[in-house]
């Protein structure tokens, strides 16, 4: 019996011995906590940079699209000399300002000599000057290509900042999930180091047992199988926690895109689920309704279904006949400001196909189109509101499971405890006690695995509320 009490005696007095190693080695520790790692991943991460680019590639685009209004100069000179015969020289200069309602201004200046000119370039010696407009008034009055670009062009600015967002919030998901992974996995590896210690202390202590007579030697097999699987299971769980790390240090960048590598000195958040909920922004929408008005997803098939529609407005556009009036006053230049009205150039441009085939079935095509879209939009409001509420469902349930699962943690190490008492009254064996220990390891796992699927359900209603800022 005394050899019993002295092998509880030596057994606490290891395992405190071991609390405090680790006590002390953890304050040698630095704790990564899960806010400070997702805003490495939202400043430095390659691909949070590349969505934010979707935004600057519509500015472009948007700025392209203006260029279709900047006024144009253009400059067409054509001379012919042969045998020292001037045969023509041909200048035509303009100045020309488009507007919003497809009206464009424009100035000119002609200077047209030679011996072989033909007549109707013929213009007085020191030149014509011109100064007119042309409207339309069928196509490209009210809508046309170019007003049609830009109203686009500033609608995909805003589908880019929608998109970026569902892209940002996709690789901050991915990133998320390493980082519960690698705690998952800490936690398991810091749970087989106790438990494998436990185990060598047992086994030395039943080889001096047996060595003294007190125990029996099948009881030194018995404990060296439950110490070669505690030592089975933490080579194998420190193997998974450093696939891990290796996990989690894809996500860990610097500036000008310097990878990181997660040190041994770091360690995750010890009390995450404290702090998880407002990190991801969760909190107020588990307390709360949810409005997805502003969802980036929804905001995006809005932009879509309004690009679609300047896409339809421009085909119906198409229905009316193309009339180009132009007006043109002529003068030369030096008497430019004496205004007669009665030199001047005019022109009319008309054009209407007779059936208008291309033109009705481009309307059906855009038609089409934006009910696609429409029918897009409803399904997807319905499935967002559907995953949300299911997903607030899914944290709750995990959150009761949780609760059970450390009650049942606490049952059985109350088990393992009592186990190991009367152990030391001779009362019980180190079969029991390692069938109580498997429980317990069994039922800590349970618990560690239910915690992070809390913690994972948090960043997937994170994801589908796809709201990265």
């Amino acid at each position: 019996m005394k050899y019993n009490i002295l092998f509880l005696l030596l057994f606490v007095w290891n395992l405190q011995s071991q609390n405090l190693t680790d006590e002390a080695a953890l304050t040698q520790k630095m704790e990564f906590t899960f806010n400070e790692y997702l805003g490495y991943v939202k400043k430095f991460h390659p691909l949070v940079k590349t969505a934010n680019l979707e935004i600057n590639k519509a500015q472009a685009n948007l700025m392209a699209a203006r260029g279709a209004f900047d006024p144009k100069i253009e400059v067409d000179f054509d001379k012919k000399q042969f045998k020292g015969k001037e045969y023509y020289s041909i200048l035509n200069s303009s100045f020309k300002i488009p507007t919003w309602y497809g009206i464009e201004i424009k100035a000119g200046f002609d200077q047209n000599e030679g011996y072989y000119l033909n007549p109707e370039n013929t213009v007085p010696n020191p030149g014509l000057t011109s100064f007119g407009i042309s409207v339309p008034i069928g196509q490209g009055l009210f809508i046309n290509q170019r007003m049609a670009d830009l109203r686009k062009a500033k609608m995909q600015l805003q589908l880019s900042q929608a998109e970026r967002k569902l892209q940002a919030v996709a690789i901050l998901y991915d990133a998320s999930v390493a980082y519960f992974n690698w705690k998952k996995n800490h936690e398991e590896f810091q749970m087989y180091t106790q438990y494998n210690t436990n185990a060598t202390i047992r086994f030395k202590a039943v080889q001096s047992l047996i060595k003294q007579g007190d125990k029996r030697a099948i009881d030194s097999i018995e404990a060296g199988i439950s110490l070669k699987s505690r030592q089975l299971s933490l080579e194998n769980s420190r193997l998974k926690l450093l696939k891990a790390k290796l996990e989690l240090s894809n996500f860990l960048w610097m500036d000008n895109s310097i990878p990181m590598e997660l040190t041994d000195s770091l360690f995750p958040e010890l009390q995450i689920e404290n702090t998880i909920q407002e990190t991801l922004k969760t909190n107020d929408l588990l307390a709360q309704d949810f409005t997805i008005d502003n969802h980036p997803k929804i905001n995006a098939l809005e932009t879509k279904i309004d690009m679609l529609e300047v896409e339809r407005k421009l085909k119906a556009n198409s229905l009316l006949p193309k009339i180009d009036l132009s007006y043109s006053y002529l003068s030369e230049p030096q008497y430019i400001d004496n205004y007669k009205f009665d030199n001047y150039k005019i022109g009319v441009n008309f054009l209407y196909p007779i059936f208008l085939r291309k033109e009705r079935g481009g309307i059906k095509l855009a038609e089409y189109k934006i009910q696609e879209t429409t029918n897009n939009l409803n399904l997807e409001r319905l499935q967002l509101s559907n995953k949300i509420k299911a997903q607030k469902e899914v944290i709750s349930s995990l959150n009761k499971q949780h609760l059970m699962a450390k009650d049942l943690v606490g049952n059985y190490k109350t088990m393992l405890q009592s186990e190991e008492r009367l152990f030391t009254f001779g009362e019980s064996s180190l079969f029991l006690i390692n069938s109580r220990e498997s429980s317990l390891i069994t039922a800590q796992l349970t618990a560690i695995a239910l915690r992070n699927e809390f913690y994972i359900s948090n960043s997937e209603l994170y994801k589908i509320l796809a709201n990265p800022d």
